[in-house]
């Protein structure tokens, strides 16, 4: 795919997404992120893709949705820095997070910890939430019949700033925004049901 997009003129964006569905544990989530990244990228430069004329889209690195374990946002953004500095190529110069499920309010404040935390990095992160900026704007319009455009408009141009902000990694959301809270067995399976 990488390859084609090139040969015609395009910019590839290279997306590896790892599910968030599971109880998995943070480490686990790096680990597998760290193999993914890797054999992707390999398999880019066996190919003969230009790697600085590609672009990713990645996952934010999290624990499972029912995972077991807390994390504190701080440890969810080092995870993600440590993933990069395992696996992703220097010449690539930058990547734009998938929300993946997350709502806005999470991902900014993990890709705001995630910038904070990138003092080492070359890179430029940054986000490509079309669901976690979609989705309150639909909400807008269940059961009203027609699109509410005023304020839609409104929303969108406050989620953007929302998201630039953290892009810059000067979002500060609310207390506990980017944690992810462990999950007991039954409460998993509340949330299946």
């Amino acid at each position: 795919y990488a390859l084609i997009c090139q040969s015609e003129g395009l910019m590839p964006i290279v997306e590896p997404d790892i599910s968030l569905s599971g109880s998995h544990t943070l480490e686990e989530a790096v680990d597998v992120n760290i193999r993914v990244q890797s054999e992707l990228f390999k398999a880019m430069v066996d190919h003969g893709v230009y790697m600085a004329g590609s672009t990713l889209k990645p996952n934010i690195v999290n624990p499972g949705r029912d995972c077991p374990v807390s994390y504190t946002v701080e440890e969810i953004a080092e995870a993600n820095i440590f993933v990069f500095e395992q696996s992703f190529p220097v010449a690539m110069k930058g990547a734009n997070y998938l929300s993946g499920g997350q709502t806005l309010p999470q991902a900014a404040q993990r890709l705001s910890a995630i910038n904070k935390a990138n003092k080492k990095g070359p890179w430029n992160l940054s986000f490509s939430w079309s669901q976690a900026l979609q989705l309150p704007l639909l909400d807008l319009c269940k059961g009203k019949g027609e699109l509410q455009l005023e304020e839609m408009a409104k929303l969108y141009v406050e989620e953007l700033e929302i998201a630039g902000a953290a892009a810059r990694g000067e979002w500060d959301g609310e207390k506990g925004d980017g944690d992810h809270v462990g999950k007991t067995v039954e409460q998993a399976a509340l949330v299946e049901a």
